[in-house]
């Protein structure tokens, strides 16, 4: 799934992503390292993996849309 960065805090590395709908959903520290990231920035475009659903939904994978996600389809 294609989100946009919204938030990051380096400090933390957790942070928020809107949905294509304009839903924000947050990410922590732990889905933030599963995509081997180093820096996110506001606006970019991203690829995320989620859990769960209504209100209990959350990013347990993000990473750019040119990485490659390891429990993705293979290409």
């Amino acid at each position: 799934m294609q989100a946009t960065a919204f938030t990051y805090d380096p400090e933390t590395r957790g942070g928020s992503v809107l949905l294509d709908d304009g839903t924000p959903l947050p990410f922590d520290a732990a889905a933030f390292d599963a995509g081997g990231l180093r820096l996110l920035r506001p606006g970019q475009r991203v690829r995320i993996r989620t859990d769960g659903s209504a209100d209990t939904r959350r990013v347990v994978f993000i990473t750019l849309q040119t990485f490659p996600d390891p429990m993705g389809p293979k290409v």
